[in-house]
């Protein structure tokens, strides 16, 4: 039985195949329209699925999309007209696009699908007959307890707003979901750190991430302010938002003039430098949203006696919030759908029909049935040396173990190296795959890696991978986080004595100081987002590490996401490739393929990476 997960329109479109209840694969339409969080139909990603399954339409038994969009609608006019008459320009704006094409939604997936499937009016399917509706939060549910590895848990999802509910908590026991705890909007911990990304001059549904490297070199200074004026937070982590600071209800921005005069001064503008007090309200919110959030997980611990945590949505991407919760020891395990983000949701709808409409029973893994989350496109060999060919790229052959070897030495001499390899994974993650590798142990690799090739803030930290059995030579943590979704403490043996922090208005007297024997992937504040990479779902990842650490060692390697800022991760060699010439890396590893950044020739002007691709 095939079963299609579709999340669109929206941000973040994802489409996946179920084959028998199995993750076959799972793909983000972004990674190959190259618009980043692309939100239209995943056709493209719907076609490589196609292609790659060699799947035809009357092989499909039913098609999942991640939420309803009647009760959204529901709720999008509920709240105008309990505004009204405030809202009307957005409201206007807004009805359009829904009465021509969201509310008749199975009309135009039936067309995406024919459309996909290359079939015309003649050939065209009935899709309506196969299509099936989750609610936004039982697709998020689902993505996280069923490919857990947990028989029972407490799934809690959080994120901006689904149909009505921002926040919600369910039982799973086997094949069951059953919910018992919701917050409905317009309250919502999404929305509320979405507006602070918004008033810090950050993009809301994109930002969130910077927001959460910035609080480290602030101090909460009004955390009690948010509190006391902001939210009414109770001891079981339920909360109401006061809307008088808010214009997302009805507004094209997410804080009004209240908010302004609370804080003394208009939001931030995008680019335009960063305060010490943007630091201080980066702070607070981060800490107002672990409050809640940590409430939520000891009132759910209590009240369920549940010992598994499972988390989803897109607040489980702070992983922050999430190293919290690990280090109070609230439940005794805890695992995080690696695309917690509306894409997951596809993958969520997909397996919510599986097992909760057609009543199929789980197969429990002993890690998780996620496959490492390398669910997306693999090239061989014989496609790199093609592509490479064709297009005259100089470069070099090598059998596994000596291209390890070299990758591994031209890594311990500070080189900052594109890996492409394998499948592509499933989320906003690089977990060794389409990856920027570097020394942990440069002082110089931050700094380096941010301004030369990801072309982005300085104040953004990298994350380690870690040989899984050596994660607790280095950090405060001994158990499994395999897609980067935890931070945690570096040891404190492992700690240098730095001079005392000196908190300019931008932070660089204390950005560029080492912390640590690893002081790329230290931040700030002493932690880091800790990539735990295992033998069984990465074994070339996992032996390049082994080799560093003969070299030199140590078993921890940078590993940031194979893009430039405002650009999808790559997907293809060619844009890897276009990426390795736009920036200044210094090899491009394809495959089993090295190329060296001084034999290329140079790009010719229309591969400015400050362009935009649609690739052919």
């Amino acid at each position: 039985m095939n079963i299609l997960g579709i999340s669109a329109f929206f941000h973040d479109s994802a489409t996946c195949l179920l084959k028998d209840g199995k993750i076959i694969s799972a793909v983000q339409e972004e990674r190959f329209t190259r618009k980043k969080h692309d939100s239209s139909f995943p056709l493209e990603s719907l076609k490589y699925i196609i292609k790659n399954s060699h799947l035809k339409a009357e092989d499909v038994d039913y098609v999942a999309f991640y939420d309803k969009p009647f009760l959204k609608f529901e709720r999008i006019l509920e709240t105008y007209l309990n505004y009204a008459p405030r809202g009307l320009k957005s409201f206007i704006q807004s009805m359009p696009i829904w009465i021509k094409e969201k509310l008749f939604l199975p009309q135009l997936l039936t067309k995406e699908l024919n459309s996909a499937f290359g079939l015309d009016k003649k050939n065209a399917v009935d899709w309506q007959k196969k299509l099936l509706f989750p609610e936004h939060h039982q697709s998020h549910a689902a993505s996280a307890f069923f490919p857990s590895p947990f028989e029972n848990a407490v799934i809690l999802t959080l994120d901006g707003v689904g149909e009505w509910a921002t926040a919600s908590a369910w039982v799973g026991k086997g094949m069951e979901m059953q919910p018992i705890y919701e917050i409905n909007f317009p309250s919502s911990i999404g929305l509320l750190y979405s507006a602070f990304t918004y008033y810090l001059g950050f993009k809301v549904n994109s930002g969130e991430y910077k927001v959460m490297g910035l609080a480290p070199y602030g101090d909460p200074k009004y955390k009690d302010l948010i509190l006391n004026n902001l939210v009414d937070l109770k001891e079981d982590g339920s909360f109401s938002v006061n809307m008088k600071y808010f214009d997302y209800c009805v507004g094209s921005t997410m804080t009004n003039g209240n908010f302004n005069k609370l804080f003394g001064a208009p939001p931030r503008k995008p680019e335009s430098k960063i305060s010490q007090r943007d630091m201080d309200l980066a702070s607070s919110i981060q800490k107002v949203a672990e409050e809640i959030i940590l409430k939520i997980a000891r009132f759910l611990r209590v009240e369920t006696g549940e010992t598994n945590l499972c988390l989803a949505g897109g607040v489980a991407l702070n992983c922050v919030a999430n190293g919290k919760i690990y280090s109070e020891r609230i439940f005794d395990n805890i695992w995080i759908q690696p695309a917690s983000g509306d894409s997951g949701s596809a993958l969520g709808a997909a397996l919510a029909v599986w097992h909760q409409f057609l009543g199929k029973e789980r197969v429990v893994s002993e890690t998780d049935s996620m496959s490492g989350t390398y669910l997306g496109p693999c090239f061989s060999n014989t496609d790199i040396e093609k592509y490479l060919n064709e297009n005259s790229i100089p470069y070099e052959e090598f059998a596994e173990n000596d291209l390890l070897d070299r990758v591994a030495d031209e890594l311990s001499s500070e080189m900052i190296i594109g890996w492409f390899q394998d499948k592509m994974e499933f989320g906003p993650r690089a977990l060794g795959n389409r990856s920027i590798i570097g020394d942990s142990r440069s002082p110089r690799m931050q700094s380096v890696m941010n301004l030369k090739i990801k072309y982005r803030e300085s104040f953004r930290p990298f994350a380690p991978s870690v040989i899984r059995e050596k994660v607790s030579d280095f950090f405060e943590f001994n158990d499994n986080s395999p897609y980067m979704l935890m931070v945690a403490p570096v040891n404190k043996e492992k700690l240098l004595k730095v001079s005392k922090d000196k908190k300019g208005t931008s932070g660089v007297n204390i950005i560029n100081e080492p912390r640590s024997d690893i002081p790329a992937v230290t931040h700030v504040d002493n932690s880091s987002r800790i990539q735990t990479v295992h033998k069984e779902t990465n074994p070339k990842y996992y032996s390049l590490l082994k080799k560093f650490q003969e070299k030199t060692g140590c078993p921890v390697i940078v590993n940031t996401s194979f893009n430039v800022r405002g650009e999808p991760i790559v997907c293809t060699p060619e844009d890897a490739y276009k990426c390795f010439m736009r920036t200044e890396m210094d090899y491009l590893v394809l495959g089993d393929f090295l190329l060296d950044k001084k034999s290329q020739k140079n790009l010719v002007a229309d591969l400015d990476w400050k362009k935009e691709y649609v690739l052919d």
